[in-house]
């Protein structure tokens, strides 16, 4: 009996978001499925969301669950269809009966100079890279305000703090996506909610495997110099960063640690931003 005391904050040291339960947006893959992954194992329930058919998104849901030993559900919806961003929100409340944390995570780029970008390119990355966190965010807090307790993460980039040449829908969204955290912050401030943006310099991704030929063709370089002297080449500790590390950001954010912890942008960039 005497050691149980000891038990219970190991457990919770563990698992310090058991109890909660989250939805992910765009995390079938790349740094959506490495935050989802970090929350599952921090004891949260967890409900994956891409656009896709549901049998894959299931069948992937089935897949963590049992690697994570967590609930796992998934939830489809286009996050440039304000109509199913506010339905995949819904419905992750209602399969888990609450919704605590919400990760703005679904993404686009497109790289091109700003006389010839496609209209409906701008359209698109905006409606997904910023619209959707507005009508998910918007979605959830009336729950989370009545539970008293709600912790959002948007999130943005190196590239909403600092910009880049021929990606202009991409820098204006995530610096939007950055106005949108510090003003839902001090909405909520009085309401036990936080809310802050994570922003990552480059990560490993297939998001940033597409941009490298892209990136070639743009300024006329090989693949391999597009990642030494174009990607990595204003990040000091000259390498990529890992989803493992914004999961573990996230996590952190999400728990007791993060309480008192909102309004903020925090740059996971290797030093990017620090110039």
């Amino acid at each position: 009996m005497l050691d149980q005391p000891h038990d219970r904050t190991a457990t919770a040291s563990l698992r310090p978001l058991a109890g909660k339960a989250a939805l992910v947006t765009g995390s079938t893959s790349g740094i959506g499925l490495g935050i989802a992954r970090a929350l599952a194992l921090a004891g949260a329930d967890v409900a994956l969301n891409a656009r896709g058919m549901v049998c894959e998104g299931g069948a992937m849901a089935k897949e963590l669950a049992k690697e994570t030993q967590a609930r796992i559900d998934y939830v489809a919806g286009d996050m440039s269809d304000r109509n199913q961003v506010k339905a995949a929100v819904s419905e992750a409340e209602r399969r888990f009966g609450r919704l605590d944390i919400l990760v703005n995570n679904a993404g686009i780029q497109h790289v091109e100079p700003i006389d010839t970008f496609p209209d409906e390119k701008w359209d698109l990355v905006l409606a997904i890279n910023l619209n959707s966190a507005f009508h998910t965010t918007k979605a959830a807090l009336p729950g989370m305000k009545r539970r008293g307790f709600g912790c959002i993460v948007n999130i943005s980039s190196a590239h909403g703090l600092i910009a880049s040449p021929f990606k202009s829908a991409y820098v204006a969204a995530k610096h939007g996506l950055i106005g949108l955290t510090k003003v839902t912050a001090l909405e909520t401030a009085e309401h036990g909610i936080t809310c802050n943006a994570i922003c990552p310099g480059y990560v490993w991704t297939p998001l940033v495997q597409k941009q490298i030929p892209e990136q070639a063709k743009a300024h006329g370089l090989s693949e391999e110099d597009v990642i030494k002297k174009v990607l990595l080449k204003e990040q000091p500790n000259r390498k990529f960063a890992t989803v493992d590390e914004i999961g573990a950001l996230t996590v952190f954010l999400a728990g007791p640690g993060g309480a008192s912890i909102t309004g903020t942008a925090l740059p996971v960039d290797g030093g990017w931003t620090a110039h």
